[in-house]
Order: structure tokens, then C-alpha cells, then sequence
């Protein structure tokens, strides 16, 4: 069996992309490394993709010089979460307040992790967690 070595995107649709796009820029402080008026894509720790598209913008083959990309989207709310180191959660909750998110939900993981749920602008539930939270993590 071929061996996986990560995951290297996570791809969220959003119905306004200016509006999700200021959110992940403003809160997370995420640098934009592609990007359109179909989609951005934003670094995240130098080590993943985070995608954000528009709704709308991926019902058909995107085609380009370099080939191919097969339809896709989504529809509802879906999760997804960062990794942060326990140290800083305190850092980020008072990032969210100052940038006004709130703070949805809270766990205490019987590894020791800790999450910390928000709601971006679409309503995608996103999670910060700090190791402990996984037995890989």
C-alpha cells in the first residue's frame, strides 16, 4: 500500500467569498498565496491549503493550460479544525473577542486536548484543538 503523507488542502464553499475571505484574513491572519474571483487559497503555518470557493463558481470542469479540475462544491455546514498549541488558547480567545466570533462550544478531551468551537460566516463550524485531542494527536 502506497504510504499518505498528509492532508495537504481543505476546501470550504462559501456563498459571499469577499466576506468569508476578509473573516479567514482577519481573524486567523492568513496569507492569500492564490486566489481570483472563483476562489482563495490562504497558507496555513507554511504546511496546508486552506481553499475557500464560491458556492456557484464549481458546477463545471475548470479548464486550464496546465489541465483539468473535476466538479465539486458542497452544500450545508461542514467542520473542519486548526491545531493550536495549549499555549495560545488563551491568545485566541481573546483574538475572538476582539474580532467579535463567538465562542460556540467547549471541550475537554479525556487525552487531555482542549477545543475551542466557532462559526465562520457561512456557519461552517471550525475548531481550534490543542494536542490530546486525537491518540495520533
Amino acid at each position: 500500500m502506497p504510504t499518505l503523507s498528509s492532508i495537504l488542502e481543505t476546501a470550504l464553499h462559501v456563498d459571499d467569498l469577499e466576506r468569508s475571505a476578509k473573516f479567514y484574513e482577519d481573524v486567523f491572519g492568513l496569507r492569500v498565496i492564490a486566489g481570483d474571483t472563483r476562489f482563495r487559497a490562504y497558507s496555513v503555518n507554511g504546511q496546508q491549503v486552506l481553499l475557500l470557493f464560491r458556492r456557484e463558481e464549481n458546477p463545471q470542469p475548470f479548464v486550464f493550460s496546465g489541465g483539468t479540475i473535476p466538479p465539486h462544491g458542497s452544500s450545508g455546514e461542514i467542520h473542519f479544525a486548526f491545531a493550536i498549541e495549549r499555549s495560545e488558547v488563551g491568545a485566541w480567545e481573546k483574538q475572538f473577542a476582539r474580532c467579535g466570533v463567538e465562542i460556540e462550544g467547549r471541550v475537554n478531551w479525556q487525552l487531555g486536548g482542549e477545543s475551542i468551537y466557532f462559526r465562520d460566516p457561512d456557519r461552517h463550524l471550525g475548531e481550534l484543538a490543542t494536542r490530546g485531542t486525537w491518540p495520533i494527536y
